[in-house]
């Protein structure tokens, strides 16, 4: 079964920067796009970004492009988020996903992990 792990999370001051990672395993990692999604308290799920199997191309929501960064090395199975600049805003739980299509909607992805937890503070 695929299997998903987040790691990075924490709590920083709003301007500073954190990485998150999500390490895949259980299924050919190369195959599926991969996703970072962020749920505030009391508010929906949103996307942040995707990046396509290869890693050629990228796709970010509106409030982080020009902050966050997200990568993928194939060979080490990790996806990764930098995401610089932070604003209170960012506050929230993210989320790695995986699936095969590459897509802004949640509803696409087949594998989640357990969320890490960014608190940004002002």
């Amino acid at each position: 079964q695929v299997q998903l792990v987040e790691s990075g999370g924490g709590l920083v001051q709003a301007g500073n920067s954190l990485r998150l990672s999500c390490v895949f395993s259980g299924r050919t990692f190369s195959t599926y796009a991969m996703a970072w999604f962020r749920q505030a308290p009391g508010k929906e799920r949103e996307f942040v970004s995707v990046i396509t199997r290869s890693g050629g191309s990228t796709m970010y929501a509106g409030s982080v492009k020009g902050r966050f960064t997200i990568s993928r090395d194939n060979a080490k199975t990790t996806v990764t988020l930098q995401m610089d600049s932070l604003k209170p805003e960012d506050t929230a739980v993210y989320y790695c996903a995986a699936g095969f299509t590459y897509t802004e909607n949640a509803a696409m992805y087949n594998y989640w992990g357990q969320g890490t937890q960014v608190t940004v503070s002002s």
